[in-house]
């Protein structure tokens, strides 16, 4: 019995797969697909690749992700100084 996967299915297994969190075997596991496919699929849409769709979705979810990232990194900083001051104003 084939399967077929929609492009949506797709393109977050690519954006999954290219966070890095996971091995690519277990996350082709976790998905249900084989590791060759999803090396296919991101031979086809991943940054590198010329596929049809290349960069839109992707490289879009991509860069908002790395934005979003971005400012909460810059929101964590401001909160670790405001408790390293606070800890100074108490300990005197």
């Amino acid at each position: 019995m084939q399967q077929y996967f929609t492009e949506e299915f797709k393109l977050e297994a690519v954006r999954r797969a290219l966070l890095g969190d996971k091995s690519r075997a277990h996350l082709a596991k976790e998905l249900r697909v084989s590791e060759n496919s999803l090396r296919a699929w991101i031979r086809l849409y991943g940054p590198s690749s010329t596929g049809p769709k290349r960069d839109e979705p992707l490289a879009r979810d991509m860069e908002s992700e790395n934005a979003r990232l971005r400012r909460e990194i810059d929101r964590l900083r401001q909160e670790r100084d405001i408790l390293k001051k606070a800890v100074g104003i108490l300990s005197e």
